[in-house]
């Protein structure tokens, strides 16, 4: 796991005391990891090794977002008004992305 359970708690303002939701919170950042990997076209692996064995904290940040997203909203219909914030998941993704890859 690339972000640590207690911060992913800290990010979603979940006391610590709190497990209910561990594991179901574990699967979200794997999710998340997936997905960014997906969505920026290169490995974790690749980015530790080019930032001294520390995954960029603008890539910790976007999963963070990810996963408070998945967390709230736990299926694809909402009912009621939610707005895009600028500068948030897609535009921190944007700075890590390898147009190189293809799929």
């Amino acid at each position: 796991m690339y972000v640590a359970l207690d911060k992913i708690k800290t990010h979603l303002n979940i006391d610590k005391d709190f497990v209910e939701d561990d594991n179901y919170l574990m699967s979200l950042s794997e999710v998340a990891e997936c997905v960014v990997e997906r969505h920026i076209g290169y490995k974790f692996s690749k980015l530790m090794e080019d930032n001294d064995g520390q995954l960029p904290m603008p890539i910790q940040h976007a999963m963070l977002l990810f996963i408070g997203t998945m967390y709230a909203n736990r299926e694809s219909v909402t009912f009621g008004s939610a707005n895009v914030l600028p500068h948030a998941y897609d535009y921190i993704l944007q700075l890590f992305e390898n147009y190189d890859v293809w799929c």
